[in-house]
Parts: structure tokens; C-alpha cells; sequence
């Protein structure tokens, strides 16, 4: 019989326990260790079954087992120690507080997150980015909040058929039995937040708390009574139903994620948010809320937008226009139309995400293009996808070259105290002195290779048995009742080279492209002298029937009796699976379509335990690359059409393994050491463990962007929002200025016959600036390599100043000289700083000390 209704009754612990209870319910457990041993102690068997959940641990635990240790004094003193350091973790001062000038407030809103696998709120690398920026933030002190949703089913749990077919199930979670705190009024009353929908209907959402270490997570859920029986549903799927179902999401996200944190900032007297992040598109409308707030407060539109903008960041992860959200412009139209933003014009919303660039389309609303509207502050994340970004979106920056587009990059990280294994944790604590694996010198010799050998192999045995134990536990939910065949216990050597693939399973990643030649894959798989294994992980969207077809393709190759002790498909990748399985594997593999891998963080996780990487030069890899911490394959770019490029990157990718991968596993010294192959692992360690942290990451967008994001927000702020009032009124003279400015004349002077480094080139520009004064523009010097069909790299800018000589203004002094034709001269001098082929052009942009890049108006004349 099953239950028809399902929840979770809490234990009561004894009072000399209660420090269990705090530690439970703290996020923090997720990535410090001796909390986690502590709950391991516990009851190790259940531990393992829950995959590390201590909620659910202090649920399964007998009551004979809790009595026994509250009566056991050693184990209530290590559960209070650990209390008290959690108490000083969350209050001391640390890296944010020796910062000036820093904000006090920041929001950071996420369509997912990625916390720990007993909080099942994410589908891929975007969530489990979003949970690793929320715990480096809380290491680093920063004052930053999240902001996300509650997803009553989470994303999927995956299994695969009889013949190799993905099934979704969606269980459905209990939040009395997650670490989960629900936000209250002081009388006691759940907060709520409202948003005022077409027809008369009203969506309503209570607001969850999560303690992620330092940091407080918000995350929004619709199934509650106050909602009608549709609109609880809201919530119900990560990235689930149609268009309308996720766009309801979005604005609740937005609007509803801005509203609830104003409710809480309320309650708790944390100080209002500075800045505002949103974690890709899916957040955009929350700009929309604070500016319907602005104009409440006496500003327009348009001045509640340059307020807005100048405290927004913007984060692009996807490289692929087919990833970002677009919605029917009509049913944007339909919803903005009512009184869910009180003040905001249906019209200027739907400008802010058109598509008003050649291919774009008119019929819809792009949440990507809202969201770089709506943010002064943009990025990509690895230097490669910022270059693709500029590129992908320089329709919204006329007239300007992609290197120009204002898009910076911020390459991510990943977690180090998240994702490095224990066994490495405790070699480096043991032999190194330190818990930190980021900052430890591995290429010292208090670590010897056979000690660091041992340890990798031990993670690589603790895999196999891993993959061993999910096989058979995927058997029994498929076949209830039946015994495991036998070879389960075979699966896998944990004395063979092991090739790690997990990920998403869109095509461009390209799961099956190991199956190019599967002769080839066979004969690496089953050699006598050098064999190989692969783990494979991964989950298709559910609603994508091809990439299902890729995952049931090497199900089915995997299936071969002669091979399914050298290759396996584990279900159900997650983070539980993920912190077994990175450490585990000897190489990562990553061979996605080049450029469509915005980051590929997976290969970092798996650095960060001493793996090597085999990936195509994209995302992080094509910036950290070096020969010595792994392989690149190479991208065939020049091939005729998608098969050819399949073909030949498969066959280096074979010829990689074959012939300089596993000849250097299997090379042995007189120890049974590797010792050529530890020299890259140590490398690994020491050069990528501190550049691939989600610290350093955090650092980056502290000094990069939240702090020139709160100074602007702060400056155009002041004297009730007199700069935001300012600037719109100077953007809007500006604009319908512009069509009269040009460079109508470019001379130059000042180099030698043959210029020489060092060599000074004068240039003065004429420029008609019709009724614009020199003060509202900013005349520069373009100059770099010049390349064949005169199109410059490598560019840097010189800006020219107004002449003062000779002025002429009949109706006062002006600055410039002023021609008959009321154009003015712009002057100034470029140092040659290299030698090589050299060019230059001079252009126009507009100038104001609340613009932070010269393209940000999309406005430029340039010389012809």
C-alpha cells in the first residue's frame, strides 16, 4: 500500500545534543570536514545511504543510538566544539572586512543552486556555480544574500530502461525535512510576497530561509493555500512546463525575489542591497522591481533606469544563443499590461527586451538582452566566452568592434573545501600543514610521489566501489525482487586508467564522440599492456529527444559483454555522485563543439584532486592549458562539415590516449610509481589549485565589479537620485544630438620617414559636433596592429583634446577652435609602442562621468 500523503517528523534531541541541531542546520556541514565526520560517527551505514544528509541522518537514528551519545561526554564535547567554531566562523572578521569602501549589501539571484545533494535545487553547472559562489562568499565575509526558487521536484531523477532510455522521475520533497528556516512576520505570521497577474489573479509565495555558512539563501515557493490550485504549481519543476509556466517563474524570481528581500532586510535590519547580480537571464525582472520602487519615488522611467543599471551585474553563461531564454513578446505584453508593476509602462519593458539587431526577431522578448540593458556591469565566464559574448551580442552596440562591446570576463571557480576529496584534505593536513589544498605546496618534498600515488589511488578505488554500489542499487529500483548478475562486482579496476565524462547532455558537448571509431575505443578498452576505463555520467533535458538518443547510444555500447567491465553509465549524476567521482578519475575528458563551452567547470573539480585534463581548448582550458597539466585536443576548424570535424578530433583524441596518455600512466619506476605522471599531477596541484577557486573567483568580482558597481550606484544616487535624474536628461539630449556629429577631417604629423619605437605621432581631428559642446564627448586615437584589410587588433585608445587657440564664438568664449562650419579641432599625441605593422583611425563617443565604457550608449562616429 503507498501512503497517500507524505512528511517528515523531526527528532527531539537531548539538551546535551543540541549542538547537533545547529550543526544540521547550517549549510557549512556540506563542505567542512570534521562536522561531517562527526555526523558520519554517528551511524555510518545510514550516513552512506543518504548520501551525507544530517537532517535526515537525526530522522533515521534510533532513539537507543541518540541516548548513547548524549551519555557519551567525548562525542557532546566534539559536537560543541564544532559549535563554537561554526559561532566564530560566522562572525568573525575576515577577507571582505579589510576591504574599504566595500558594499554592505549585496544580492545575488540564481534560477538554481547547487548546494549540497540533500538539497536537490539545480540541473547542471550554472546551480552548482551559483551554490560554489554563495560558499566562497561566506569563507571570503562577504555580506551577500541569494536569492533563488523552490522547486518542489527538484530537476529530475534520472534511470535508464532495458534498452538504454532515459526515464524522469520527480519526486516530490518535504520541506520540514530539508535544512530549510521559514521566514515570519514578529506575530509569527509567514512572510509572503504578491504579484498582481492578468485576469484578476494573484501569485503568492512564502519565502524559505537556507543558512549557506555566513550567507543567507532566500528561495521562493508557491505551494501554499493562498494560491489557486494552478498557480501552486509555479514552483513545482526546475526548468519544467512551457512558455507561460516559465515565464511565471522568472517574474516570480524577479519581482517577487526583489520583494522578498526587501521583506527580509525588513525583519533582520540587514542594510538594503548595494548591488545586484543576476546569475545569467532567468532573474532579469528584478530590475523591473526596483525600478517601479524608483518611480513610487518621484522618478521617471528613464532616470529610475540609469539608477538601476548603475548597481546591476550581469552574468552570461551561455555562449549558445539557442540557451538564453525568449519569450513571446505578446505574453510579456499580457502580463506588464495589469498592475503587477505599478508605474512601468508596458512599452518601455518591452524595449528592454527587443531583439533590435539585424536577425533579430521582432515577436520576441530575450531576457539576456533585458538583462544587459538593465546592467552596467556585464561579464562572460572564461576569457574565451567574454570574447564570444562581445561578439554574439555586438548588434546592441552599433558601429562599435566586438573588442569594444562592454563585456568583461570573469573565469569561474569552483569550491576547493566543496570538492577536494579527503584523502587529499588529509595528506595535505598530515604533510603540509595546511587544510587549505589551494594554498599548499604540493611540489614540496614533504609529499613524495609514491605517497601522493597512494592516495590517488585510493580515491580511484573508492570510485570503483562507488559505481559498483550505484549499478546495483539502479538494478534493484528497475527490477524489484531480482539479484544483481554477478559481473556488478567486476565493473571496473581500480589499478586501471580511469577516463572521466560527466555533464549535461546537450549535443555540443558531444557524449558519443568517443564512439567515432568504436574499433578504436574497443582496442583502448581492452588492451593487455595499457587498457583503459571510462565513467560516464550525464542527464538530456528532458524535453531533448536527441540528446536521450546520445545517452542511449553509449548505454548500449557500454552493454557489449566484452566491454562492460571497462566502461559504465552511472545515473543519476549529481553532487553526491560528482565528489566521488572527480577525485576518482586519473583524466577528465571535455570535448564540446569549440567555442560553445562557456567555463566547463567539471574539469577544474577533478583538477583540484590531481587529475589531468584532456579537453578541446575551450571555456578555462583554452586559458590554462600549458603542456604540463594535461592534453589539448585539437580542434579541427578547418574541416568541411560537422562529420569531418567529428572524425578528426576523434581520432586525436584516440591517438592522445594511445600514444602519450597511456604510455605515461603505465611508465613505472622500481617503486611501481609513475613518476612522470606525478610530475604532472604535482604541477596540476601547485599552478591550477589557487587559479581554479571560487575564492579567487569571488576576489575577482569583489574588486572587479561589486565594488565599481556600488561606487556608481552610490554616486548617481546622492541628493535623491540627482545623477540618475542628470544622466537621463543628458542621455536623452545626447541621443537626439548624434545624428550631427562627425570626424570631418584627420591629419597626422610628427614621424620620420621610417617611424621607430618611441616615435611620437601627432593627430588632429576635425569634428563637427552640431549643438553637443566638447565637454559631452570624447574624441580618441584608435590605434593597434594592422592586419590585412586594415582592420586593427590589439587596440589601444589616446584621447585628443579641444585646441584652445583661435577660438571664435559669436555668442561667447568656447573652448576648441571653431570653424565656419561650427566644427571643432581635437588634437593630441600616440607613442609607438612596437614595432610591426601599425594603424590608426580617430572616432567619437559620448563622455559623462557616470558612463562606465565609451560603447555603453551604443553611439559612436567614426573617420572615413
Amino acid at each position: 500500500m503507498k501512503a497517500i500523503r507524505r512528511f517528515t517528523v523531526r527528532t527531539v534531541l537531548p539538551q546535551s545534543l543540541g549542538a547537533l541541531d545547529a550543526l544540521a542546520a547550517n549549510l557549512r556541514w556540506s563542505w567542512h570536514e570534521p562536522t561531517r565526520q562527526l555526523f558520519a560517527e554517528i551511524d555510518p551505514v545510514i550516513w552512506q545511504d543518504i548520501a551525507g544528509d544530517p537532517v535526515a541522518l537525526l530522522g533515521a537514528v534510533s532513539p537507543a543510538r541518540i541516548q548513547e551519545l548524549a551519555d557519551n561526554s567525548a562525542f557532546v564535547a566534539r559536537a560543541n566544539a564544532l559549535k563554537e567554531d561554526l559561532d566564530r566562523y560566522t562572525s568573525e572578521p575576515r577577507w571582505y572586512q579589510t576591504l574599504a569602501e566595500a558594499p554592505k549589501h549585496i544580492a545575488y539571484f540564481s534560477p538554481e543552486f547547487g548546494i549540497a545533494a540533500a538539497l536537490p535545487q539545480y540541473s547542471g553547472g550554472l546551480g552548482i556555480l551559483a551554490g560554489d559562489h554563495l560558499k566562497s562568499a561566506s569563507d571570503l565575509g562577504l555580506p551577500l544574500t541569494g536569492i533563488g526558487l523552490f522547486y518542489r521536484a527538484g530537476y529530475f531523477k534520472q534511470s535508464i530502461s532495458g534498452d538504454g532510455w532515459q526515464q524522469e522521475a520527480y519526486p516530490v520533497l518535504d520541506p520540514d525535512g530539508l535544512p530549510l528556516t521559514l521566514t515570519r512576520h514578529a506575530d509569527g505570521a509567514p512572510a509572503l510576497v504578491s504579484l498582481a497577474l492578468p485576469f484578476g489573479r494573484t501569485l503568492h509565495a512564502r519565502i524559505w530561509q537556507v543558512a549557506v555558512g555566513r550567507v543567507t539563501l532566500l528561495l521562493l515557493d508557491t505551494d501554499i493555500p493562498e494560491n489557486e490550485e494552478a498557480l501552486r504549481g509555479v514552483t513545482d519543476r526546475l526548468y519544467g512546463g512551457g512558455g507561460e509556466h516559465r515565464l511565471l517563474q522568472e517574474l516570480l524570481l524577479g519581482i517577487g525575489g526583489v520583494r522578498a528581500l526587501r521583506i527580509w532586510t525588513e525583519l533582520t535590519g540587514v542594510p538594503d542591497a548595494e548591488v545586484f547580480h543576476t546569475n545569467e537571464g532567468h532573474a532579469g525582472f528584478q530590475g523591473l522591481e526596483r525600478i517601479s520602487t524608483l518611480i513610487s519615488e518621484g522618478l521617471t522611467f528613464a532616470e529610475a533606469l540609469q539608477v538601476v543599471r548603475a548597481g546591476t551585474v550581469f552574468t552570461t553563461h551561455t555562449p549558445v544563443p539557442a540557451g538564453i531564454d525568449r519569450f513571446d513578446r505578446g505574453l510579456v505584453q499580457q502580463y506588464f499590461s495589469g498592475e503587477l508593476l505599478p508605474g512601468v509602462d508596458v512599452w518601455e519593458v518591452l524595449a528592454l527586451g527587443a531583439e533590435t539587431y539585424p536577425g533579430g526577431s521582432h515577436d520576441v522578448f530575450n531576457m539576456a538582452v533585458m538583462g544587459l540593458r538593465l546592467g552596467q556591469h556585464a561579464n562572460g565566464v572564461s576569457q574565451l566566452h567574454g570574447e564570444v559574448s562581445r561578439g554574439m551580442f555586438a548588434g546592441l552596440w552599433p558601429g562599435f568592434d566586438s573588442s569594444d562591446v562592454p563585456i568583461t570576463s570573469v573565469t569561474n571557480g569552483v569550491h576547493a573545501p566543496t570538492w577536494t576529496d579527503p584523502l587529499l584534505l588529509k595528506l595535505a593536513e598530515d604533510k603540509l600543514g595546511t587544510s587549505d589544498t589551494t594554498a599548499a605546496e604540493w611540489s614540496s618534498g614533504a609529499v613524495t610521489d609514491a605517497e601522493l600515488w597512494a592516495v590517488r589511488g585510493r580515491m580511484r578505488a573508492n570510485l570503483v566501489a562507488d559505481a559498483r554500489r550505484r549499478i546495483t542499487a539502479a538494478w534493484h529500483e528497475e527490477n524489484p525482487g531480482a539479484s544483481a548478475p554477478a559481473w556488478f562486482d567486476e565493473v571496473l579496476d581500480p589499478d586501471v586508467l580511469t577516463i572521466g565524462f560527466a555533464r549535461r547532455v546537450p549535443t555540443y558537448k558531444r557524449l558519443t564522440l568517443m564512439l567515432e571509431d568504436e574499433k578504436r575505443l574497443i582496442s583502448l578498452l581492452t588492451s593487455k599492456k595499457r587498457p583503459v576505463q571510462l565513467v560516464i555520467a550525464g542527464k538530456s533535458h528532458p524535453a531533448d529527444d536527441e540528446g536521450k538518443r546520445l545517452i542511449q547510444k553509449l548505454v548500449r555500447f557500454a552493454q557489449d559483454p566484452e566491454l562492460r567491465r571497462r566502461i559504465v553509465f552511472l545515473p543519476n549524476y549529481d553532487i553526491a555522485m560528482a565528489q566521488v567521482l572527480y577525485p576518482g578519475c586519473d583524466v577528465w575528458l571535455n570535448n564540446p563543439l569549440r567555442p560553445l563551452e562557456a567555463c566547463g567547470t567539471s574539469g577544474m573539480k577533478a583538477a583540484l584532486n590531481g587529475a589531468l585534463n584532456l579537453s578541446i581548448l575551450d571555456g578555462w582550458w583554452n586559458e590554462y592549458y600549458d603542456g604540463e597539466d594535461g592534453w589539448a585536443i585539437p580542434s579541427a576548424d578547418a574541416a568541411g562539415d560537422a562529420a569531418e570535424r567529428d572524425m578528426l578530433e576523434a581520432e586525436s583524441l584516440y591517438d592522445l590516449i594511445e600514444n602519450q596518455i597511456g604510455p605515461r600512466f603505465y611508465r613505472r619506476d622500481d617503486k611501481g610509481v609513475p613518476s612522470r605522471w606525478m610530475r604532472s599531477v604535482r604541477h596540476t596541484l601547485d599552478a591550477l589549485s589557487p587559479e581554479l577557486s571560487a575564492d579567487r573567483m569571488v576576489r575577482e568580482y569583489v574588486q572587479r565589479l561589486y565594488m565599481p558597481a556600488a561606487k556608481a550606484a552610490e554616486a548617481i544616487s546622492d541628493a535623491d537620485y540627482a545623477g540618475g535624474r542628470e544622466l537621463a536628461q543628458w542621455k536623452n539630449l545626447i541621443q537626439g544630438a548624434w545624428g550631427a556629429v562627425s570626424v570631418v577631417h584627420v591629419e597626422s604629423g610628427g614621424l620620420a620617414p621610417v617611424p621607430q619605437v618611441g616615435d611620437s605621432l601627432h593627430v588632429r581631428a576635425q569634428v563637427q559636433l552640431g549643438t553637443l559642446t566638447p565637454e559631452d564627448v570624447a574624441v580618441q586615437v584608435v590605434y593597434g596592429t594592422s592586419r590585412e584589410g586594415d582592420d586593427l587588433v590589439d587596440t589601444a585608445t589616446v584621447e585628443l583634446a579641444p585646441l584652445e587657440e583661435d577660438a571664435v564664438d559669436p555668442h561667447g568664449p568656447m573652448t576648441g577652435t571653431l570653424y565656419l562650419d561650427g566644427s571643432t579641432t581635437f588634437a593630441g599625441t600616440v607613442t609607438l609602442q612596437r614595432p610591426g605593422s601599425f594603424g590608426y583611425n580617430v572616432r567619437v563617443v559620448p563622455k559623462n562621468p557616470y558612463l562606465v565604457n565609451p560603447a555603453e550608449m551604443g553611439l559612436v562616429a567614426v573617420a572615413h
